[in-house]
């Protein structure tokens, strides 16, 4: 594998140890949460306890910003974002890319996800079933004030907004639409045999596109779904989450390279980074599920109700992305990365700004780690679909098609 393709280094495979077998680690995070749950209830409470505030509200968990930057700084680091200076050559998959992901995609999730969680699994969910999130940052309520479908009420002496349980479960699916991939996708990419320069390019414009529109975008869905609507909370998850690492994560890899050298940088520097956003990743669920054992054990078929808007979420984003890209003509270099893009989610941001508007306890954060549980497994299943459909489109002729390929 070149060392230009922007990949994690790995096995040869396009994937890491971690990477690979993610979806098992995810299933041995649930398991060692709810056993944390049990045995020691205190220790994640403490952890969670753990913020910074804001006129007396919690709003950035110190855990979680911790490790959401340990997640994201490994992803931008391994960014050149001089790439993105070429998307113009690449105008009608870069256009596809940036329309599906930002103009249907958290469209078509809100509305797939509110009809399955508040209509067709609202009687297994319950429909008298609430959920305890924090009080929307700088809101001002009060103690009985109503907003949106929730009441301000006292929960163990804090005051704490009840909403609907299906509409928590829907905001954390919300939180996962706005938030295209920026991480794995570049393994996705690879496996699939796509253009790898198409694929940096457009995790480069994502990671600058989220700075203005998941702010804009979260919040107008949550709005329109009658949940909370945090803006000060919600730019404040921006900065932390996606702009601090960010800038960190080009700088880091400016003064590095300069200093070091850019094959060093490669073949050293990255591989060090290879499993920090996972370990990260698999430390916040831990967290997560030491809060929500219980709730799944009282209804195991909680993340089932959650699972199939996803899924079905994902599929139709894919096929969307992939039907298109073969209408507009474009290569198959083009029409995989294009495709894989729209459809995965960028589930770090989504669970840390879940845990940071909604609590670490919510459905809504409950929901992102869903989105977690069956990506990895999804995406290959779409990877392998695009490997065994390549010969429907044209294939790329110009030299620059097998950079990173070898």
């Amino acid at each position: 594998m070149a060392a230009d393709n922007g990949c994690p280094e790995d096995t040869g495979s396009g994937m890491s140890f971690f990477e690979r077998y993610l979806t098992l680690w995810v299933a041995l995070c649930i398991v060692a949460g709810m056993a944390l749950g049990k045995l020691a209830p205190g220790f994640a409470r403490a952890l969670d306890g753990m913020s910074v505030s804001v006129n007396g509200a919690p709003v950035v968990s110190v855990p979680i910003a911790v490790c959401l930057f340990l997640m994201m700084y490994p992803i931008m680091v391994k960014i050149d974002f001089g790439e993105v200076l070429k998307a113009g050559k690449t105008v009608r998959p870069v256009g596809l890319t940036l329309f599906i992901n930002w103009a249907v995609k958290p469209f078509t999730m809100y509305a797939i996800a509110s009809f399955f969680l508040g209509t067709l699994f609202l009687g297994f969910i319950g429909p008298e079933a609430v959920d305890h999130v924090k009080v929307p940052l700088g809101a001002g309520l009060s103690v009985g004030d109503v907003y949106g479908a929730g009441k301000v009420v006292v929960v163990d002496g804090v005051p704490m907004l009840e909403v609907p349980l299906w509409r928590s479960y829907l905001a954390g699916c919300i939180l996962l639409g706005v938030a295209p991939c920026t991480a794995m996708v570049l393994v996705w990419g690879f496996l699939a045999k796509g253009n790898d320069g198409h694929t940096l390019v457009m995790v480069a414009i994502n990671s600058l596109t989220m700075l203005v529109l998941y702010g804009v975008l979260g919040g107008f869905l949550l709005g329109v779904g009658k949940l909370p609507v945090p803006w000060q909370a919600l730019l404040l998850s921006i900065g932390v989450y996606v702009a601090l690492p960010l800038v960190a994560g080009y700088f880091s890899r400016k003064w590095l390279i300069a200093s070091k050298g850019e094959t060093w940088f490669r073949e050293r520097f990255l591989h060090t980074l290879t499993p920090m956003t996972i370990a990260a990743l698999l430390a916040t669920l831990v967290l997560l599920f030491s809060f929500k054992g219980e709730t799944i054990l009282d209804n195991p078929l909680t993340i089932l109700w959650i699972a199939i808007p996803l899924f079905l979420q994902t599929v139709l984003i894919f096929a969307l992305g992939y039907g298109l890209s073969k209408a507009i003509g474009l290569t198959y270099e083009n029409a995989a990365p294009t495709a894989l893009i729209g459809a995965s989610n960028h589930f770090e941001v989504a669970i840390a700004t879940a845990a940071m508007l909604f609590g670490l306890s919510s459905g809504a954060a409950l929901a992102t780690v869903v989105g977690v549980l069956i990506e990895v497994p999804l995406m290959l299943m779409l990877v392998k679909f695009c490997v065994k459909t390549q010969d429907w489109f044209p294939r790329e002729t110009l030299p620059e098609a097998a950079e990173g390929r070898t």
